[in-house]
């Protein structure tokens, strides 16, 4: 039997990209999405709001043959801190960064057991930066990516592979609370593709673990709205 990898926000944007990916790699992908209904997918698609924890671990306890985590579900919301909402502060935190530290926990004593696994983690290069307008969502993040580091030092020994992507600027859904978006010129811009494609290239390390990797434009300019 193909190995499984979990893929969360897999219904869109990079989620998408890195699960299509997977399936031409002969990974069984689950994706993990609130909506699958405007696209063809090539994989098992598992509608669930990761916010929901309990829910999520019920809906991906019985499969099989995981080797494979990818966090990759997303959310953001911006402008000056004190103009956000409690509700979208939450949101942000439980999407992401206790969904992935849940799914994290569920899974690592399952490839502890095995003796192999990967973990990864899709971050942001606002992990490492000052965030003006973008304070909290920076923030949660630089969590992740703390998060991201230290799971690994604890699991490496077990052969347990960890992977921090941090991309700057794609062409997804994630601004769409806010009053930016990508640049017109195509250059401004990554599309989900390259993540996935970058990220192919650190699991086809045999040897080694790629721990972190950063991801920008050639050109860095947003389009306001």
């Amino acid at each position: 039997m193909n190995d499984t990898a979990i893929v969360t926000g897999a219904s869109s944007g990079i989620g998408l990209a890195i699960a299509n990916m997977l399936v031409d790699m002969g990974f069984d992908v689950v994706g993990i999405g609130r909506n699958f209904e405007n696209s063809e997918y090539h994989f098992k698609c598992v509608k669930c709001d990761i916010t929901d924890t309990s829910t999520l671990i019920d809906s991906i306890k019985d499969i099989k043959n995981v080797s494979m985590l990818v966090n990759c579900a997303g959310v953001g919301f911006y402008g000056l801190h004190e103009n956000l909402s409690i509700e979208s502060i939450k949101d942000m935190i439980r999407t992401n960064l206790e969904a992935p530290m849940v799914l994290t926990n569920f899974y690592l004593s399952k490839f502890k057991s095995q003796g192999f696994g990967t973990i990864v983690f899709i971050s942001s290069v606002t992990a490492f930066k000052t965030n003006t307008y973008g304070a909290a969502y920076g923030a949660i993040k630089s969590g992740l990516s703390s998060f991201a580091a230290s799971v690994f030092e604890e699991a490496r020994k077990h052969n347990i592979k960890v992977i921090e992507i941090c991309p700057d600027m794609t062409a997804t859904n994630l601004y769409r609370n806010a009053d930016f978006n990508v640049d017109d010129d195509p250059r401004a811009y990554l599309e989900p593709s390259d993540v996935a494609s970058v990220l192919k290239n650190a699991l086809e390390l045999n040897n080694g673990c790629i721990t972190r990797l950063t991801i920008v434009p050639q050109i860095n300019r947003v389009k306001r709205h």
